[in-house]
């Protein structure tokens, strides 16, 4: 089984970019997909309260009824959709709630068709539950979605489920309600392909657009759909590691079966602090998203001014995925051709110490990812010493 999964991409390039801080390099990372605000003060607070509380022990599996509470009055407040306690789970971040789904409802051979580019790990979660990926390529000149026609040309008797990741890692796409209306209404057509939404960039989105998931545009597909979203990018709580779910009963109760014999209760003291975040002052995040929505315009404008390089303005979350087909082919000060996108973001670490990670880990060559959360002066150099290799190549 393990021949079949590969680590993951974008945690092994920011690996090698400490790797060469450590060494002395002056690496600028922009592989991590992580906002670089803190967690909010009154987040924190609750976490250091549930400590002084006492609340260190074992919880229920599936996470404590009042943060299951806060979910679902989550969920009915901005989707308009309607959950019972036993229709809601807490993970240990988002990654083990969409692992858990699909270890409970794979058999081998079942197929999972997957937009792309997608995320790294989505893959390889279906291969390790004994099912079979499916990418359907999503190309630039759509806006890198998913398209009715494709969607319908991909769709087997074997296939179990569709992944959705609206806002997108890597390309910060995001579907409207109207472009969501069109992939639901080819899904209702096929009642055996369930839906899983990946919606953890949910609050992260630009220029007046408004999010929409799949079970909200299309009621018919509630009983079908497992709606996954969870705290770590809006609330600034990558490491506390809580992602959430709310679904149909038994897969709900299946998946806390599977949580019950592997990792059991999410951390809780990061239960706690998830309850803060939900429940508690949302004022900050449109003061983030400001900060992001500046830092995309100046990366997408600055980048398209770079020979070779080509950038869309994405819709939401925290990346950009250019285009770098214009350097592909040409030769570098050293003498050797750029093959594929991962030469290029070789070559890029090595000669400039830019870390981003290649098209190809994303399932759309040649392309490569850049996460711009971090500060516009890091940002500005960054783009500054991408500008200055490409000049170099011949």
């Amino acid at each position: 089984m393990l021949d079949r999964v590969k680590p993951s991409a974008t945690i092994a390039v920011t690996d090698k970019a400490r790797e060469l801080k450590a060494a002395g390099r002056n690496v600028i990372g922009l592989g991590a997909g992580e906002p670089d605000f803190d967690t909010p003060a009154n987040i924190k607070l609750a976490a250091m309260r549930a400590i002084e509380a006492g609340k260190t022990k074992y919880t229920a599996v599936d996470g404590i009824p009042e943060l299951k509470e806060a979910i679902i009055a989550k969920f009915q407040r901005e989707n308009g959709l309607a959950y019972k306690p036993n229709q809601v789970i807490v993970g240990t971040g988002g990654k083990q709630v969409l692992y858990n789904a699909l270890m409970a409802t794979m058999n081998p051979g079942d197929e999972v068709i997957i937009p792309a580019p997608y995320w790294v790990s989505y893959p390889e979660m279906v291969a390790l539950a004994g099912g079979e990926p499916v990418p359907v390529v999503c190309a630039a000149e759509h806006g890198f979605k998913l398209q009715p026609e494709a969607l319908e040309k991909a769709i087997t008797p074997r296939t179990k489920w569709i992944i959705l990741n609206s806002p997108s890692n890597p390309t910060g796409a995001a579907y409207s309600r109207a472009e969501l209306k069109a992939i639901t209404d080819v899904l209702v057509k096929h009642p055996q392909v369930w839906v899983m939404t990946d919606d953890m960039y949910e609050h992260l989105v630009y220029d007046d657009f408004v999010f929409a998931t799949p079970a909200q545009v299309e009621p018919k597909l509630y009983e079908r759909t497992l709606t996954v979203n969870g705290v770590s990018k809006a609330y600034c709580m990558t490491g506390w590691r809580i992602g959430y779910a709310g679904g149909p009963k038994l897969l709900i109760k299946a998946m806390g079966a599977i949580q019950s014999n592997s990792t059991a209760n999410p951390c809780s003291i990061s239960q706690a602090a998830a309850i803060e975040a939900l429940t508690g002052p949302q004022d900050f995040i449109p003061v983030h998203n400001r900060s992001f929505k500046e830092r995309r315009d100046f990366v997408v404008d600055r980048l398209n001014r770079i020979p070779g390089l080509f950038c869309p303005r994405p819709e939401g979350a925290f990346y950009v995925y250019p285009s770098c087909a214009g350097v592909i082919g040409k030769r570098t000060p050293a003498g050797a051709t750029l093959e594929n996108d991962g030469d290029f973001v070789r070559y890029l670490l090595e000669e400039t110490g830019v870390a981003v990670v290649h098209g190809e880990a994303f399932g759309l060559s040649p392309h490569f990812r850049i996460s711009y959360a971090t500060s516009t002066e890091v940002l500005r150099e960054a783009c500054a010493r991408i500008d200055q290799a490409c000049r170099a190549l011949a």
